[in-house]
């Protein structure tokens, strides 16, 4: 029994949704992609000018959705064919996230200055976010995950090219939780030192706060818990509802934020003001933490 039919019951009569866990998983990893793709090329537009190497993330975004979703298509006739397209483009993920990681770092370290204020708070808070760019990681090992078949389902048991059999040490359900919480915990460190700009002089900032660090530690929780009760996946399924709602509060908060008397739209306040695109992160990582509890096996045919 899955664990969404444990949760709910009468979800056991309803017809079997025409793509599977693993499919829906790799179809939300190619609309990151882009979307990814669109706010990094937000964020980089700040400065008045994108460098050549900014363009990389911006111009990466959307070509590997593309790819991903081309890939889904040959999965049809050639799955095998697909899962190797789908491992290379995310592959290429993990290290365009990497990459703009250790940029975005060195920009936020001071070399020649006096030893002990090389790195600071204020650095870290006022530099282009750190972990911004992991997110391109995190989708990266997710898309990989989701893209190899576990055979039988919650083994744990990853079916290869030519039938050979790569024996992990949690099952692949564990694993999307774990990275669940991973990346909920990158987004409530990266909306942090967003607000810290602020000073949090705002009471209700510390909401995402508090609701993020609990959501990671739920799901990190129930990874570790080999055969997690009714009420712990109740748990879990109300903190991604409550992630979910997080991220659509703050995009309104944050749209809200920019407009001016009337609500007229200015192009460069959504460029310059508070990031509109990145509360959502919030409610993706809810969305993807919705979809580990469906149903893990493959479809026929």
């Amino acid at each position: 029994m899955y664990h969404l039919v444990t949760v709910f019951p009468p979800a056991q009569r309803i017809r079997r949704f025409p793509l599977s866990r693993d499919q829906l998983m790799l179809l939300m990893a190619a609309t990151n992609e882009i979307f990814l793709g669109i706010d990094i090329y937000f964020a980089h537009s700040i400065s008045g000018t994108i460098v050549p190497d900014e363009w990389i993330p911006i111009i990466f975004g959307p070509i590997a959705g593309g790819l991903l979703l081309l890939a889904g298509l040959i999965a049809l006739r050639q799955r095998p064919l697909a899962t190797v397209l789908a491992t290379i483009v995310f592959l290429g993920s993990i290290a365009v996230g990497l990459l703009g990681a250790y940029f975005h770092l060195i920009r936020a370290i001071l070399p020649y200055a006096p030893a002990g204020e090389r790195v600071s708070i204020n650095l870290l808070v006022w530099a282009p976010p750190i972990l911004g760019p992991l997110m391109f990681a995190l989708v990266g090992i997710l898309g990989i995950s989701a893209a190899w078949v576990e055979d039988p389902p919650d083994s744990g048991i990853l079916v290869l090219l030519g039938g050979w059999r790569m024996q992990l040490p949690y099952s692949k359900t564990q694993a999307y939780f774990f990275m669940i919480g991973t990346g909920t915990l990158a987004t409530v460190i990266s909306s942090v030192l967003d607000h810290a700009r602020t000073h949090f002089e705002d009471p209700w900032l510390w909401l995402p706060t508090a609701i993020g660090i609990f959501g990671a530690v739920v799901a990190v929780t129930l990874g570790a818990i080999d055969r997690p009760t009714r009420a712990d996946l109740i748990t879990y399924m109300a903190t991604m509802f409550l992630l979910i709602a997080v991220g659509l509060v703050g995009t309104v908060l944050h749209v809200n934020a920019n407009l001016i008397a009337e609500g007229t739209i200015v192009g460069e306040r959504f460029i310059r003001g508070a990031p509109f695109l990145a509360p959502l992160l919030f409610a993706n990582m809810g969305m993807l933490g919705l979809i580990v509890l469906l149903d893990p096996r493959e479809i026929a045919g």
